[in-house]
């Protein structure tokens, strides 16, 4: 099961994951003032500098809680930080956490990024630390994030109906999706990893 007070280094030969620290808040702080369209989607995001500073302690915190377990991505090809992901909701009886709180910076998204990323993640979850179910979701009007969710394979569940807020503070549905264990070694793992050498 996962360690909370070790820091994880996940890599290939195109990306890299390292553990989320406060002193990435410099690297992050260009995507969160000048992208704010990144954030549209997400109710407690990162656009500002203050809410960025808030995004990172909230991480950093829920990880001493042993809730959570913050990545910052690096793109290899420019040794560049280029965005965030997390494991949440992360529950060690039942073996299921949830992937998400995954950002990019725009040149980045719809790249080899988010599947090198995903891919490193997913193994690292169901091969190394044994979990049987890896959770995600979305806000339902996020198109752009759902295609990604489902174009690795993810399978959807249902919609979760006036579930939460946006950027705005609007009412949203919230869709979820899920990756088993039994998938993604039967089948899921292999068709990432061809999608991820293309």
């Amino acid at each position: 099961m996962i360690d909370f007070n070790k820091d994880y280094i996940l890599e290939n030969e195109k990306v890299k994951l390292i553990p989320l620290e406060e002193k990435h808040f410099e690297n992050l702080l260009e995507f969160s003032v000048n992208e704010p369209e990144i954030w549209k989607y997400n109710a407690f995001g990162g656009n500002g500098k203050e809410n960025l500073q808030k995004y990172i302690e909230t991480a950093l915190s829920n990880k001493k809680s042993r809730t959570e377990y913050p990545f910052v991505a690096i793109d290899k090809k420019t040794d560049k930080i280029v965005g965030s992901t997390r494991f949440y909701l992360i529950n060690i009886i039942n073996k299921t956490l949830e992937l998400g709180y995954t950002w990019y910076g725009k040149n980045f998204q719809g790249t080899y990024i988010n599947k090198n990323c995903k891919y490193l993640l997913l193994s690292f979850a169901f091969d190394e630390l044994g979990f049987e179910r890896v959770g995600f979701r979305a806000n339902a009007k996020n198109n752009r994030s759902i295609a990604a969710m489902k174009n690795i394979g993810c399978t959807t569940e249902g919609i979760m109906r006036n579930y939460g807020y946006d950027a705005d503070g609007e009412r949203i549905d919230a869709i979820f999706l899920s990756i088993i264990k039994d998938e993604w070694k039967m089948i899921l793992k292999k068709e990432l990893k061809s999608k991820i050498e293309l």
